[in-house]
């Protein structure tokens, strides 16, 4: 039986040559809002043999074109930030020519959030909690073409990755694009509309446009049938 408390990693055939000695050391970019955790972050690889920080950025924007421009081998990539979120840098860098790999860093430790990073194009999802050894394992795995989940969710996020189409209809299984993802936790969270328009700096209208979106596309048209849909695929858990 496979350990549920087990790290998730599956082969890339496309893998680059793995990097990480000291002389062609892991070129890493750190991306997140909070300048505390970027410089804990940054304070603990610099004590790791074969890795070396090669930048920083505050926000989703800037994140996109230091990896544009610095090419880091890997970035650790905060889901929530300004301007630009995660997800939208991963998707940016899955579509372009760059070689970086992404791994997301966060606090969700549901499902929903780590299908929706992978789909975007992220090859890790760590949680911020993890240790410093969990952080040199999810980099060296990445590197070697590998794709990592943090122990502490894999097992149970694994399983609802699979499980997760089970039960939904035909019209439930099609994809939610990231930003109606993010409205429609929002909406079954007990978020009214002007404040996920503010909690996503967009307009209020714009947010009525998506929940028209989202209800057309998942074949749901009240309310109750999002928050049922978004707790059935684990987008929020009915113990927070």
């Amino acid at each position: 039986m496979m350990d549920p408390n087990a790290s998730r990693r599956f082969p890339d055939l496309d893998s680059e040559k793995p990097r990480g000695t000291r002389n062609d050391p892991v070129r890493i970019l750190i991306a997140d809002d909070h300048s505390l955790l970027r410089a804990g972050l940054r304070s603990l690889l610099e004590n790791v043999e074969g890795f070396e920080v090669i930048g920083e950025a505050a926000d989703g924007r800037e994140a996109l074109h230091l990896i544009e421009s610095l090419e880091p081998d890997v970035a650790l990539v905060d889901v929530s930030m300004p301007s630009m979120t995660g997800l939208d840098v991963a998707a940016c860098i899955s579509h372009s020519a760059a070689v970086t790999k992404v791994i997301m860093v966060s606090m969700h430790k549901e499902s929903a959030y780590v299908q929706h990073a992978l789909s975007a194009g992220a090859v890790g999802y760590l949680l911020k909690d993890c240790g410093t050894n969990e952080l040199e394992s999810a980099i060296r795995a990445v590197i070697h073409g590998e794709i990592y989940l943090s122990p502490s969710i894999s097992g149970h996020v694994v399983t609802k990755l699979i499980r997760g189409t089970i039960g939904l209809t035909q019209n439930e299984r099609r994809p939610l694009t990231q930003r109606q993802a993010d409205v429609l936790r929002l909406i079954a969270e007990g978020t009214n509309t002007k404040a996920i328009a503010s909690r996503l700096g967009i307009s209020i209208k714009t947010v009525e446009t998506h929940r028209a979106q989202i209800m057309e596309r998942l074949g749901i048209h009240e309310v109750a049938g999002l928050v049922r849909y978004a707790i059935r695929v684990g987008m929020i858990s009915t113990e927070d």
